[in-house]
């Protein structure tokens, strides 16, 4: 990508209202836009960090078995009558159509939906278990929409529903899928600072959790175990004193922002749509369900409040927009030919360049690469004599390489 020809510029100036780390940032290095509170545009750097996620996120619940679809953003308000929840979700999007008077809502989440639709594909036990995901926009009408991206009233989110015979297997499955999100945000560099954190079964069991990233900005209360590394939440910490896991006694306060929940619904979300299979016998059961949850658009801004520095941001590699900015310094023939050149060899054999190729100072090229935060900037100027300054983003040494010991460097993202 031309740098001269992107869609967005850089900015040095915020709105006074923004006071998140993430919002500030990301908004000023032309990745997102305000629309009002709790909403924003994606700009074309951050829909390609957004995608990244969410091909990260898409590997492993493929890797899980789950299929992929995509299900309605617009609810009935049958469906959500027939769970108990058009009166008691205090935060459902509701609206009456102009033309047909029937009353519908945003979906927030997608139970209402998901058990309905597997109704008319479960029927028999050999067609259990079965494992369902997508990737969706979401809406909750936030009292107080804050913090950027990590509180939003519409916001892109992964969900999987699991459907299974028994208990047993949804346990089985259960596991499985908190591994899996271990994975997911290891592979995003968030692996160190994201603990499981045991939180409220609800009415579903005794516990659900969460997965909680440790950051200053976050929201939620959390007392972390320093001998397993994993935490309690506030709501329960009264009533599980101590760590569920170890049984350690020794608890930390600490905040966290949530990126991932997972919750053995069992059978709250299929019996009240008669969501049932028929045993070996011809015996009819409820099916039990599990779900789970990535918030994708929040991660984006978990990322960036874990990873900047005062210069700007920092993206860890398999997330950010572009594996290497390239940066010409200066208009002279040799050095523009150069940079042409090294641009379309990298291009050529798949590395993902953003090419500065403005006629901006050295100042002002620099500045913006450290706000924007690829990891790797390739210098070309007079002064390379032919060859290339390489630095990475979160360190101050220079290395100068010729184009062939660049290309062998970088490959193709994985």
């Amino acid at each position: 990508m031309l740098q001269s020809q992107l869609f967005t510029k850089t900015s040095r100036a915020v709105s006074a209202d923004e006071v998140s780390v993430n919002a500030r940032l990301l908004a000023q290095a032309g990745f997102i836009d305000k629309q009002l509170a709790g909403v924003y545009s994606f700009l074309p750097l951050g829909l390609r960090v957004l995608r990244r996620i969410e091909q990260i996120v898409r590997e492993e619940m493929l890797a899980l078995n789950a299929q992929e679809l995509l299900m309605p953003v617009l609810h009935p308000k049958a469906n959500w009558e027939q769970t108990g929840r058009w009166d008691t979700y205090d935060t459902l999007f509701r609206f009456v159509s102009y033309h047909s008077k029937n009353d519908y809502a945003l979906g927030p989440t997608h139970e209402e939906i998901v058990a309905p639709l597997a109704k008319k594909f479960i029927l028999s036990y050999q067609d259990l278990p079965r494992y369902v995901f997508q990737i969706q926009t979401k809406f909750r009408d936030e009292k107080r929409a804050k913090s950027g991206l990590l509180r939003g009233r519409e916001f892109l989110m992964k969900d999987l529903y699991s459907f299974h015979c028994d208990e047993a297997d949804l346990d089985s499955y259960y596991e499985r899928a908190q591994a899996a999100y271990v994975r997911v945000f290891e592979r995003m560099g968030l692996g160190e600072d994201t603990v499981l954190t045991f939180a409220s079964g609800g009415t579903f069991a005794k516990y659900s959790h969460e997965f909680q990233t440790l950051i200053p900005a976050g929201e939620d209360t959390i007392y972390l175990c320093a001998d397993c590394r994993v935490a309690v939440n506030k709501e329960i910490i009264s009533e599980q004193p101590t760590c569920p896991n170890c049984g350690a006694a020794e608890l930390t306060e600490t905040v966290g922002a949530e990126v991932g929940n997972i919750f053995k619904l069992k059978t709250k979300y299929s019996a009240p749509f008669a969501l049932q299979y028929k045993d070996q016998a011809g015996k009819e059961h409820d099916v039990v369900m599990g779900c789970y949850g990535i918030g994708i658009s929040r991660l984006m801004g978990v990322l960036a409040e874990k990873f900047h520095d005062d210069k700007g941001l920092r993206w860890p590699e398999p997330v950010a927009p572009y594996q290497v900015h390239l940066i010409r310094l200066g208009e002279e023939e040799k050095v523009t030919e150069q940079a042409a050149a090294a641009y379309h060899t990298l291009h050529q054999a798949g590395v993902e360049v953003l090419y500065d190729d403005r006629t901006e100072s050295a100042g002002v090229k620099f500045k913006d690469a450290d706000l924007i935060g690829i990891p790797w900037r390739l210098v070309v100027s007079e002064k390379t004599a032919g060859r290339f300054e390489l630095k990475s983003r979160s360190e101050e040494s220079v290395t100068l390489l010729d184009l062939k010991e660049v290309l062998n460097k970088f490959s193709v993202r994985p």
